[in-house]
């Protein structure tokens, strides 16, 4: 098959690459992790003007009409600048539930200023006896005096402190799923903010009989829709997975070759050398399966679903063995907070824990199997 780049995505990776390189050095990327939660940071503007914002989402909703691997462009970029902003979790994952559910009047409140970089939103599905498992809910949703009323606890929300508001998905008395829009200063509900260990901002969200109106909710029927944005956000992850992969093995390679022992560089060592190549073929392999996930996402649900399993699961076991090896070539200072691949290694470990671990996605295609 050829998988060669249209001239337009190889202009999209070429200013991506410049823009990283740009704007996200490692300084530059500590300030944006310690500047303000509520402000919008300048390279998110950028992102903004760049028309970033709008290439995922179709033309119908005021997007680009970008496909999976336009995405999986982005995503790399980011991945390998190991860019801080929640591209993923507070622009694409929301923003697509919000075009594929929400109607005229919630997406002109909500979706349109995502998209123009006025705001970010969040989405809350993961609870923490589901195991990863979007339908296991015990979070739940009932009609009173004219208002829906929210009660549970969604954990691990992505980019809560971000957010002007979050999508929640809850249990409704029918036995559907259901999707509500919880603005971020709603009554009732608390969050305890924190970052996970790769520096993404997270939370958890608790609801105690949070009124919203009958307008706040996006459906009431949202099983297939949600299905297919986590298929989306896990395509997604796994591009990302794939540039944070690609600089671990680069700054490792020329750690090794400026790095003496006995008078002679690291990488003349033929031990050393094969531990380098068994990290490039788990580059390689996982960049097969990222492209294979980019491009299933317009397939039938099962035939999606599968590859998507199939796809995270590997890249996930690849980006953790990527990690160790990465800090056990650069030996202590592979540790340090002053050694730049350590932040690299953190973000792949926690990859693999994003949207479902390998364990996860390994049982869920073996169901599937078995089921066949």
């Amino acid at each position: 098959m050829d998988f060669a780049l249209t001239d337009e995505q190889r202009m999209l990776e070429e200013t991506l690459t410049r823009l990283v390189a740009d704007q996200v050095s490692p300084e530059q990327r500590r300030a944006l992790l310690e500047a303000p939660s509520h402000v919008a940071s300048p390279l998110w503007r950028t992102f903004a003007e760049l028309g970033l914002l709008h290439m995922p989402f179709s033309e119908d909703v005021g997007g680009l009409g970008g496909n999976g691997t336009d995405l999986m462009i982005i995503m790399q970029a980011l991945g390998r600048g190991l860019v801080p902003e929640a591209y993923l979790f507070g622009l694409v994952m929301p923003g697509q539930l919000l075009a594929l559910c929400g109607s005229p009047a919630q997406q002109a409140r909500w979706l349109a200023p995502l998209l123009e970089g006025e705001h970010q939103l969040a989405l809350a599905w993961q609870e923490h006896a589901a195991r990863y498992d979007a339908f296991d809910i015990s979070t739940h949703a009932r009609q009173h005096n004219g208002q829906w009323l929210l009660n549970g606890r969604k954990d691990v929300v992505m980019n809560l402190a971000n957010a002007a508001a979050t999508l929640v998905t809850a249990q409704l008395p029918n036995g559907q799923l259901g999707v509500f829009i919880v603005p971020a200063d709603a009554p009732s509900v608390s969050q305890r903010t924190y970052r996970t260990m790769d520096d993404q901002p997270a939370g958890d969200l608790m609801l105690d009989d949070v009124a919203l109106p009958l307008e706040h909710c996006l459906s009431e029927d949202a099983g297939e829709a949600l299905a297919e944005v986590l298929a989306l956000g896990r395509a997604a992850l796994c591009a990302d997975a794939i540039g944070a992969m690609e600089t671990a093995c680069a700054q490792t390679l020329a750690y090794l070759k400026e790095r003496k022992q006995f008078g002679l560089p690291l990488a003349t060592f033929q031990a050393l050398q094969h531990r380098m190549v068994d990290m490039h073929l788990h580059l390689e392999q996982s960049r097969s399966m990222a492209i294979l996930a980019a491009t299933s996402l317009s397939l039938p649900a099962q035939e999606r679903d599968a590859r998507l399993a199939a796809a995270k699961a590997y890249c996930g076991e690849s980006a953790r063995f990527i990690a160790e090896q990465a800090i056990q070539l650069h030996g202590g200072m592979g540790m340090t907070e002053e050694c730049y691949v350590a932040h690299y290694a953190k973000h792949l470990v926690m990859f693999d824990h994003y949207l479902g671990d390998s364990d996860f996605h390994l049982e869920t295609l073996s169901e599937q199997l078995d089921a066949a």
